[in-house]
């Protein structure tokens, strides 16, 4: 019954699209929710974390689950965020879900943030200057509340 067909020895072939770096389109990876990594992983493709990982993510894309946490920086064209990371993160569009909890650096070109997301180091846009901001109250100062109005002045235009 199972024994009378002839096996079939030739090498599979994965046929390439040309896409940068050896990515298909509609082909992924799936780490399970018990599946924990200890170790640098790197994917051509789309890659869906749903378990734990404790070294570097890098990969075309990235799904990472609610439950789901890297230890280890994060590079990727695009990513979204539902789980936790501690390290840097580095990704051209980023989207931060509510259930995220990113501790570290965040690089991005694009980003996305729903509200409850959560972000706990410094934020770069990719190809931006850095902006140093200098606190405008002292520990010691008594504080007052914010303002809520923004005056705006022009210059007169009627002088000239």
């Amino acid at each position: 019954m199972f024994g009378n067909k002839p096996r079939d020895d030739r090498p599979v072939m994965v046929p390439s699209n040309g896409t940068p770096g050896g990515a298909r389109r509609g082909m992924f990876s799936v780490i399970g929710a018990d599946v924990v990594i200890s170790g640098n992983v790197h994917a051509s493709a789309e890659l869906h974390i749903e378990g734990r990982i404790e070294g570097d993510v890098d990969c075309a894309a990235l799904i990472q689950g609610a439950e789901s946490q890297i230890v280890g920086g994060v590079t990727a064209e695009s990513a979204r965020i539902a789980g936790a990371i501690e390290g840097t993160v580095r990704v051209r569009q980023l989207t931060v879900e509510r259930s995220a909890r990113i501790t570290g650096d965040v690089e991005y070109e694009n980003i996305t943030m729903e509200n409850g997301g959560h972000i706990d180091g410094r934020m770069r846009r990719i190809g931006a200057t850095t902006v140093t901001a200098t606190p405008l109250i002292t520990a010691s100062a008594p504080r007052a509340p914010l303002a809520t109005t923004v005056e705006i002045l022009e210059a007169d235009q009627s002088a000239a």
